[in-house]
């Protein structure tokens, strides 16, 4: 399986504008055909756009505003010819998770989708988790990885992938929360491995050798890791996103 994870930018401007970008990121996309993509920032014009290109797949996830479809997504795409959604959900990272809702000094509300998909062929059931936590308040982005992880421990019979935008790197506390338990870094896993920076702000120089800010993470004891990549190319001289999309190639 390939497993994705890919903060589009919710909107740029210029030569970076979101309707400059959706053949981009669709291409992106494309050229790796995922299992499982986690977008970031994805508000309804993405969906959208995302859908009509890749007609392949489908998604859960609702916007972060209302939950319906106002607001970024942070949603879970996947190969409809190969899986469907037994269960699935959206939960708001703060004191009250059911419903549209922020807290812990958050800048803005944040979400997390998490889906149980069946292997139409297989009968195979395994669960994915997308997120994106706050980039300007710490204790929002503990406080709300610690939700996320509560939630992965409910998948207890189960392989579990998260992807997600973090803004964090991985001295973090909340990367050492979301990695103290059953849950591992790809990067830390993988044959094939990759390291550097996620993201770049349309300037791949400027933090060339930092830590990733997006990641993904995987149940260990129930998955093999074959490589992890950090997709750098760009595409006919442009960049896609603000975000490389990062990828991993795995067994269950």
């Amino acid at each position: 399986m390939k497993i994705m994870s890919f903060n589009v930018l919710c909107w740029g401007r210029e030569e970076h504008s979101f309707e400059s970008r959706v053949p981009l990121v669709v291409k992106r996309i494309r050229e790796q055909m995922p299992d499982i993509l986690g977008t970031q920032e994805s508000h309804i014009e993405w969906m959208d756009n995302i859908c009509a290109g890749l007609p392949e797949y489908t998604y859960v996830g609702a916007g972060r505003d209302d939950g319906k479809d106002k607001g970024e997504f942070s949603p879970v795409f996947y190969r409809k010819d190969l899986y469907e959604s037994e269960e699935n959900g959206t939960f708001w990272l703060s004191e009250t998770p059911e419903v549209p809702s922020k807290s812990w000094e958050s800048a803005c509300t944040r979400i997390c989708t998490w889906t149980i998909l069946r292997n139409k062929e297989t009968g195979a059931r395994f669960a994915a988790v997308n997120t994106h936590l706050d980039h300007v308040s710490e204790e929002a982005r503990v406080k709300g990885i610690q939700l996320v992880v509560d939630k992965i421990n409910t998948f207890t019979d189960l392989p579990v992938f998260c992807t997600g935008d973090f803004n964090t790197y991985e001295d973090s506390e909340a990367y050492r929360i979301m990695t103290s338990g059953v849950m591992a870094d790809v990067k830390y896993l993988a044959a094939d491995s990759d390291n550097g920076n996620t993201f770049t702000g349309f300037d791949p120089e400027a933090t060339k050798n930092d830590s990733p800010i997006d990641f993904i993470f995987v149940k260990k004891d129930c998955v093999k890791v074959n490589s992890y990549k950090i997709l750098r190319d760009d595409i006919d001289g442009q960049m896609p996103s603000d975000h490389y999309a990062i990828i991993s190639e795995v067994e269950i």
